[in-house]
């Protein structure tokens, strides 16, 4: 009996071995599969964060490619600089016909007004001489009336029963933006002057998109900046640089070296204005720009001008530039 009893004993005992032994295997399979899943995590993981700092977690689009417009011309700052002097020397004076669009106001002021289109003429005669006559639609009555000397200014506004008077240099701006033109706005804007040997020159290469309205072609258009600055003054003692104020920026289209936009920086190096010449045309073998966009942002005013008429060089007299203030007008002199 005490024999099957020890027996019994041992058979427990090694059962219980056997399921203890089992359970450390199950617990070790257990561990096992837990380590590689793991495992595989990180690798999942290594593998993704891999491929974004690569760069090759990617989406390529295909984009159109924009053709050059034309051949294109070279020319270094100095024959830029000559071709802007030869083009304002060969004209001495010009009578143009224009139609004349207005739009005031912006996001400082928070409207914006658009003004209807109006016929209008220039008269300019070198060294400065200038009159601007713009007419009322339908009526054809004057709308606003400048002329200029090239020191003093007359502004009439018959509407308003009201002129001003004063030097060319006197700003003191109005409500109203348009009641602030001044021959300059004319003068330097729808003529690039020359350049002065003083002023000092340089040139950037640059290029712009656009696409073709008619084959929605994208078209390189290469252009260069010239910037011009005033000379720099002398300074008495040791300075770290050389300080030029800077006065203009004009860019030329690198396919026939025309001149189409300006930018012209006032005397504390705010953009003071912002032209843009539209297509060159020829009006009686003088290529000129067939719209001009005059841009003030300080003032918040844009003034289109397109050209239907322009005659260059002939002669015009003194009394084409006289403006007689008829009586009764309220006459406002600027100091």
């Amino acid at each position: 009996m005490f024999g099957m009893l020890g027996h019994a004993s041992d058979t427990s005992a090694a059962l219980t071995k056997l399921r203890v032994d089992s359970s450390e295997e199950a617990f070790s399979l257990t561990r096992l599969r837990l380590e590689k899943s793991i495992q595989r995590g990180w690798l999942k993981f290594l593998a993704v964060l891999l491929l974004a700092l690569t760069g090759c977690l990617s989406h390529t689009q295909l984009l159109q490619q924009p053709k050059l417009a034309g051949p294109v011309v070279d020319a270094d700052a100095l024959q830029l600089v000559r071709g802007i002097n030869e083009r304002y020397d060969q004209l001495h004076s010009f009578a143009a016909t224009m139609d004349f669009t207005a739009s005031v106001g912006g996001t400082h002021r928070g409207e914006r007004t658009d003004y209807s289109s109006c016929l209008g003429y220039i008269l300019f005669r070198k060294p400065q001489m200038l009159r601007v006559l713009i007419l009322v639609p339908v009526l054809h009555v004057h709308a606003i009336d400048l002329t200029s000397n090239g020191t003093s200014f007359t502004l009439l506004i018959p509407s308003k029963n009201r002129a001003i008077e004063g030097r060319n240099s006197v700003a003191k701006p109005a409500d109203n933006p348009l009641e602030n033109l001044r021959p300059n706005l004319f003068a330097d804007t729808i003529l690039i002057h020359s350049i002065s040997p003083d002023q000092i020159v340089s040139v950037i290469h640059q290029s712009a998109t656009a696409q073709d309205v008619r084959t929605k072609q994208l078209v390189e258009l290469p252009a260069y900046d010239l910037t011009v600055l005033s000379e720099a003054p002398p300074t008495q003692s040791p300075a770290p640089a050389q300080v030029a104020k800077p006065l203009r920026v004009i860019r030329f289209s690198r396919l026939d070296l025309l001149p189409i936009e300006q930018d012209i920086y006032d005397a504390n190096g705010d953009l003071e204005t912002q032209v843009l010449y539209g297509p060159y045309q020829d009006f009686g073998g003088t290529q000129f720009p067939s719209t001009i966009d005059i841009n003030r942002p300080l003032d918040e005013y844009r003034i289109r001008l397109t050209v239907n008429k322009l005659t260059v060089n002939q002669p015009l007299r003194d009394d084409q530039f006289e403006l007689k203030i008829p009586e009764g007008i309220h006459v406002q002199k600027l100091e």
